[in-house]
This record gives C-alpha cells, sequence and structure tokens, in this order.
C-alpha cells in the first residue's frame, strides 16, 4: 500500500462523518476486502482516496437498498455480474416489504383505534350483532372507567383482530352461555353441583373472548351481576332471579377450589 500525506486522503473518522457510516462498518468493510482505503500515512493511519470515495457510496446506495456485503462486493469486483437483474430481485423485495409495512400500518391503526374505541364496528353493525337494546354508547363508557387497566388492552387487542363475523360468533356463545344459565335454574340445578360448575366453567371460557377471567375474578364479576341494575335487568329479563343465582353457581364453584367469595378481588 503506497505511503502518502494526510493531505492525500480521508481518514477513517473523516469519511465515517462525510458518509454516515460508522468507523466499525469501515473497518470491517476493510477486513473483508470489500473497501480498503488505498493510502497509509506514515505513522501507519489508512487515507480513503477519491477513487475508494467512489466505491464507499457505491456501496452505501446498495445497502441502502437492501443489498448484502456478499452481493455488493459481486456487483462491483466481477464485470459478469448481471447488476439489472440483480438490482430488479431487490426491486421484488422491496415491494414486498413495503407491502409487509403498509399492512402492518393498517394493523397499527386498527390497535389504536381499539385502544381507544373498543369496537370497530360501525353502530349498524352493533344493532346488527347485539340486538336494538345495544346501547353504542357502552364501549366509550367502558374505556372512561377501564382504559387503564390490563383487561382493557387485553381486550382491544383481541377487538383489533376481530370483524363483524368474528363478533358475531362471540354474540351468539353469549346468548348460548344465557339460554342455558336460564334453562339450568329452571331445571332446579343447585350450586355446587357438577352441572353448575360445568356452567361456571363454560362462563369463564365464553367471557375469554373479552379477556382471560380467573376464578377470583368471576367471583367480583358475579357480585356487579346481581348489585348492578343494567346487569341484573339483563339476567333477570331473561329469568326472574337469575342474576343472584348466577352469582350462588359462580360462589360455590369458588369455594371448591379454595376461593372465598367474600374476600376474592380483582386479580
Amino acid at each position: 500500500m503506497p505511503d502518502a500525506t494526510d493531505a492525500d486522503g480521508l481518514t477513517v473518522g473523516q469519511v465515517s462523518a462525510r458518509l454516515g457510516v460508522t468507523v466499525r462498518a469501515l473497518h470491517h468493510w476493510d477486513e473483508i476486502g470489500l473497501a480498503r482505503p488505498s493510502l497509509r500515512t506514515a505513522a501507519g493511519y489508512r487515507l480513503y482516496t477519491a477513487g475508494d470515495l467512489e466505491r464507499l457510496h457505491r456501496i452505501v446506495v446498495y445497502r441502502e437498498i437492501g443489498l448484502g456485503l456478499d452481493k455488493i462486493q459481486g456487483i462491483l469486483d466481477h464485470s459478469t455480474t448481471d447488476v439489472p437483474g440483480a438490482l430488479r430481485a431487490q426491486r421484488t423485495q422491496v415491494a414486498e416489504r413495503i407491502d409487509r409495512l403498509q399492512r402492518l400500518g393498517v394493523g397499527l391503526d386498527r390497535m389504536i383505534d381499539a385502544h381507544e374505541r373498543g369496537l370497530l364496528l360501525t353502530v349498524e353493525e352493533q344493532a346488527a350483532i347485539f340486538g336494538p337494546q345495544w346501547d353504542p354508547d357502552g364501549p366509550a363508557r367502558a374505556r372512561q372507567r377501564y382504559g387503564d387497566t390490563t383487561q382493557w388492552r387485553q381486550y382491544a387487542e383481541r377487538s383489533a383482530s376481530r370483524g363483524p363475523e368474528e363478533w358475531q360468533a362471540v354474540a351468539d356463545a353469549m346468548v348460548g352461555l344465557d339460554r342455558a344459565l336460564a334453562d339450568a335454574m329452571d331445571a332446579g340445578v343447585a350450586p355446587g353441583s357438577a352441572e353448575a360448575a360445568r356452567l361456571v366453567g363454560r362462563h369463564r371460557e365464553v367471557f375469554a373472548s373479552y379477556f382471560p377471567l380467573t376464578r377470583q375474578m368471576q367471583v367480583c364479576l358475579g357480585r356487579m351481576y346481581e348489585a348492578d341494575p343494567g346487569f341484573a335487568a339483563h339476567y333477570d329479563g331473561i329469568r326472574s332471579g337469575l342474576a343472584a343465582w348466577l352469582r350462588r353457581i359462580i360462589d360455590a364453584d369458588a369455594r371448591a377450589h379454595g376461593i372465598d367469595p367474600d374476600t376474592a378481588t380483582w386479580q
């Protein structure tokens, strides 16, 4: 390697600053023979010439479009390399990556909307799925009340991936559960029985469409079903006394699993 004075070329640090490439990358390219400085000072410092800079500019451009270092070296050092073909192939990969990023952007938009709105359904879709008695302002009130909880975040993540068909399946499962609970109460199913325990387990499973539900959390829900006027009206509108009966079978199942319903907390 020819010797030179500092004025004959640029140091690694100067090239790094000029091209926006790290010194570590320049050292690596030197080691693998991709871009070696042509000069060296008497003190042993490497210097890049104008020709070296031109090669480095091309390397930076090829890296920006996503080519690997091996591919770049082939383009720069082998005259038989089909450069247009390599660039077309890279163009195809870039287009595919853009498509993936666009789809990711759409997914992120849905996730943001779900965290802010809860349901990503129009008012008309909500009425068609959940019935004319459904209050479309309910999700907004729920966000105001629970928006900073783990359960709201879990609910939003599920909601972001659901369209009308998926929500229809959730609604159908809830209606089926309500019907099964009413039928069981009418049939005299006793709290603590095997059938009651099966229904309590089904309630947790169906409710997991919104967020994972522990037995302690389920006990808290049972209390709310009986005490909250809106929930009590829903269940007692299906069968008189259903809200209280549902709480009793939930409490009995909790006791069977070592949980005191009187001290259960939301955890």
